[in-house]
């Protein structure tokens, strides 16, 4: 506790670091307000949103904001999707690869892109929602008057979150984006633990006991599966520059155990409603579609879950494959004047990479599907739905991985001022981590 206390005491005795985390505060204090002030025009007592599936999981990003039809109900989304299509471009298209090239120049026209990207992507968003969404009879206005009112609102409020998380990056603690969509899943916690608990009872304190200690090792899991990492030794040569000999020194190419992240389950979730509309359209004339369509509709089947996992060991593969280039680490390799010991430079340096890639790749995804498929195990087993939405999946995930790079950051500012770290035994190792010095 001594050392708990001492450690706060350094964290806020740097000027900067008390600023950045004040500031932090601040910015995610403004996005929980927005997340409660409703659109005009609705009444939110005849509101009965209870998305599931994708529009669920959404919610559960937005901290309840799309549900209650706040100012703030399309949050940061669309400019995580305008983001991830900007990505794929630049691995499709030369322009953009070109772009991204450029350096500092390239990076913000890439990011000026995706900023226009994002409000029509937000304008698309926001008339779908305004129309699938908000009941007539939850209106007070016209419904022509509304959706005109509301689609500038909605474009307003992404903005803003996008600017909130800009702002967070740079004058608070860093993962601006990031951290926004983790305040939005954990202001969500403490309801599922006080729900929890109210199911439960006094009769059945003992089994809630057992639920937070299980909830406890995994996310010890989810940690273990977020820093994992197979490191390969790379040796650099030797070079004369002047007077001075450089290099010669060993350092490490860490191959993440996941390098495709929290994607492979937002694709997959993204798919699992293909199945059931599908089946939809047949069910009346066939028993066996009624049969897949009522099997996919709650995702605590096995069928579900089933193809829940394989579509996830899919989509990491191919993520990892489209975000990790052996041939350009094997080049940016050689041109440094480095090389694996026992591995050629060049094309057997790219095969060797690659080779160590699918074989970590592998167990990396069966770990990120069975996480995935954790929150129907729990929900099968008594606990509440919101409770078990914390077991596993791309809410547990990101939380942890948000939390990580956060105490990566405040771990660097004590270490720079010569304080002791967070941990007395290693340090706090983030999801952003390049090559570590030997």
């Amino acid at each position: 506790m001594n050392r708990l206390i001492t450690t706060f005491k350094n964290i806020f005795a740097i000027d900067e670091l008390r600023s950045r985390i004040l500031n932090t505060l601040l910015f995610i204090t403004a996005f929980r307000l927005g997340s409660a002030i409703v659109l005009p025009g609705v009444d939110p007592n005849k509101l009965n949103l209870n998305p599931q599936g994708l529009l669920g999981l959404l919610d559960t990003f937005l901290g309840g904001a799309f549900s209650k039809a706040s100012i703030f109900a399309l949050g940061i989304m669309p400019y995580i999707s305008a983001s991830i299509a900007i990505q794929l471009l630049t691995l499709a298209l030369p322009y953009f690869q070109k772009m991204q090239k450029e350096g500092e120049s390239g990076r913000k026209r890439l990011n000026q892109i995706t900023r226009v990207l994002t409000i029509g992507v937000t304008a698309v968003q926001a008339i779908t929602y305004i129309r699938t969404t908000i009941p007539q009879e939850a209106l007070l206005i016209d419904r022509g008057l509304f959706t005109v009112s509301s689609l500038f609102i909605l474009t307003s409020g992404t903005i803003f979150c996008m600017w909130l998380g800009e702002r967070i990056t740079d004058k608070g603690i860093g993962n601006g984006i990031s951290m926004i969509i983790m305040i939005g899943i954990v202001s969500r916690l403490p309801g599922a633990i006080y729900g929890e608990a109210l199911s439960r009872g006094t009769s059945q304190i003992l089994v809630f006991v057992l639920e937070l200690v299980a909830l406890y090792f995994v996310v010890m899991g989810a940690v273990v599966l977020t820093q994992a990492v197979r490191r390969i030794p790379i040796q650099y040569a030797k070079q004369v520059i002047g007077n001075k000999v450089v290099g010669g020194q060993r350092q490490y190419l860490p191959l993440k155990l996941n390098a495709a992240g929290v994607m492979p389950i937002i694709f997959a979730q993204a798919l699992m409603f293909i199945p059931t509309y599908l089946a939809g359209l047949f069910a009346e004339k066939s028993d066996f579609a009624a049969s897949v369509q009522n099997a996919f509709q709650s995702y605590t089947t096995w069928q579900y879950n089933l193809l829940f996992a394989l579509l996830i060991i899919v989509f990491t593969f191919f993520y990892t494959a489209i975000s990790v280039n052996p041939t350009q680490i094997a080049d940016d390799m050689k041109r440094s004047g480095g090389f694996i010991p026992g591995v050629k430079p060049g094309i057997q340096t790219s095969e060797y990479i690659g080779t160590v890639l699918d074989r970590i790749t592998l167990p990396g995804a069966i770990m990120l599907a069975i996480v995935a498929i954790l929150p129907a195990i729990a929900n099968l087993l008594g606990m509440t739905s919101g409770f078990a939405q914390f077991f596993g999946g791309t809410s547990l995930l990101i939380m942890v991985g948000v939390v990580l790079d956060t105490l990566q950051q405040v771990e660097s500012y004590l270490l720079m001022r010569r304080y002791e770290g967070l941990m007395k035994s290693g340090r706090v190792q983030g999801r952003t981590n390049e090559t570590v010095a030997a």
